[in-house]
């Protein structure tokens, strides 16, 4: 796969290019082909003299940009759901033009052994108590959007519009997005002004696909 020898990776920084812990993707979107690598738990690979020679991954996944095909069932990818990561990010040039118009990426505790369309793949946790992969989690109505500003109302908006997509386990309600100085005045603006979970509602599956 073509990934560049100093693609970022999450977790990592200019100080620490290489973090030892966490999921440690990488998105690379290859120019000329339209196509899209994903790796999880990413690892450059040095030779003696420090140059990356190879990068290993504990999971990839390739996708076509131009199509809307999906993996094969029952398939992971960099998320254990089975989804492409990029398309659910958050951008913060996509939030300050005021309109997102998609579904954003988000990850929960636990995972039911069983996923929803467009996830292909399952959790571990047995019981319908639990949320499967792909479900679907819209902020409500009665949530003011009014009460946000700049980049940060139009993250309320998608929320009540397009909602989030559940595609990893992680974090309780965390939604992901590119790292970004310019968020700060919309992570104040939620810090003051919380969502929690409490705030959305789970939008009715369609046919749920359980695993055994």
């Amino acid at each position: 796969m073509p990934i560049p020898p100093r693609a970022d990776i999450e977790g990592g920084s200019t100080e620490q290019p290489d973090p030892a812990s966490g999921d440690r993707h990488v998105i690379t979107v290859q120019r000329g082909t339209c196509e899209l690598i994903e790796l999880y738990k990413a690892k450059r690979v040095v030779d003696a003299q420090g140059s990356v020679v190879a990068w290993r991954a504990a999971s990839s996944a390739r996708w076509r940009l131009d199509s809307n095909a999906l993996r094969p069932r029952g398939w992971t990818s960099a998320d254990a759901a089975g989804l492409p990561i990029l398309p659910g990010l958050l951008d913060y040039d996509e939030a300050a033009t005021g309109r997102i118009t998609h579904a954003l990426r988000f990850t929960l505790p636990r995972a039911r052994n069983a996923y929803v369309y467009p996830a292909r793949h399952c959790g571990s946790t047995s019981g319908a108590a639990y949320p499967a992969y792909g479900m679907r989690f819209r902020l409500k109505a009665s949530v003011p959007s009014r009460a946000y500003t700049g980049a940060a109302r139009a993250i309320v908006v998608a929320m009540k519009r397009y909602g989030l997509i559940y595609a990893d386990q992680g974090s309780a309600m965390y939604v992901t997005g590119t790292a970004d100085v310019r968020w700060a005045d919309a992570l104040d603006q939620f810090r003051d002004r919380p969502l929690d979970g409490s705030r959305f509602e789970v939008v009715r599956p369609g046919r749920i696909t359980i695993c055994r």
